[in-house]
């Protein structure tokens, strides 16, 4: 599988292409204003956009990705404990969602006009199958203590290496926060202790900041030790 990087020229969030050999491919997070570079990454590349998948339902990883559902025709997928996000963007963000509003100046995203959820049981790996002919595999391990329905997606990229899409759940560094509305510290901790089994060669791909490897935050993020 080969994966891109676009990054949002709005709040900076990291949406990551993954294309199969034969071109279809899958688009992660498609935060606020990605929906022209997406749309050019995937014509130079001769790639067709299957499906939109959600690591988490906030607002700077699901701007775009009613765009890039109509622009492509294609579902946006996300775990069923953050569906509702999709609907409220601004508001399920609480405080912080109505001082993006402000701090941009634009009006609320429209919901995806196509949303399909899955069911996946926290810290279980779920294989999922997207688009026609199942088209593209990923395997949802169901992350909570971000959001309720926060999933990293497990992938192999085109050498073979495994590769871990882990949204706001893990940085290079650091965590994502659980003081927004459905955070949760104890699901964070199961989460954490879950992501530390993680083969150490994984590399993590986050919806913002840099790129690491399992390897690296074990050694070196804080918040791992406790649960190594």
């Amino acid at each position: 599988m080969q994966i891109e990087t676009v990054v949002a020229p709005l709040l900076g969030a990291l949406c990551h292409v993954l294309a199969e050999p034969d071109g279809r491919c899958v688009v992660v997070d498609p935060g606020a204003g990605v929906v022209d570079d997406v749309a050019a990454l995937v014509r130079r590349a001769g790639w067709t956009p299957v499906a939109v998948l959600l690591t988490h339902g906030h607002v700077d990883h699901t701007w775009d990705a009613a765009a890039v559902g109509d622009r492509f025709g294609v579902p946006v997928h996300v775990h069923e404990g953050d569906a509702y996000r999709l609907a409220d963007p601004v508001g399920s963000l609480g405080p912080l969602g109505h001082q993006l509003a402000a701090m941009t100046g634009l009006d609320a995203p429209p919901a995806p006009a196509d949303v399909r959820t899955f069911d996946a049981a926290a810290g279980h790996e779920t294989p999922l199958a997207l688009g026609d002919d199942d088209a593209v595999q990923v395997t949802a391990l169901h992350s909570p203590g971000h959001t309720q329905g926060s999933t990293v997606y497990l992938v192999r990229d085109a050498a073979g290496s495994p590769v871990a899409l882990t949204g706001d759940v893990l940085f290079a560094g650091s965590i994502g926060r659980t003081d927004l509305p459905g955070g949760d510290d104890a699901a964070m901790g199961r989460t954490l202790a879950r992501l530390t089994t993680l083969d150490p060669a994984t590399r993590v791909l986050p919806g913002h900041g840099p790129t690491s490897t399992v390897a690296a935050e074990l050694a070196g993020n804080p918040y791992l030790r406790p649960h190594r």
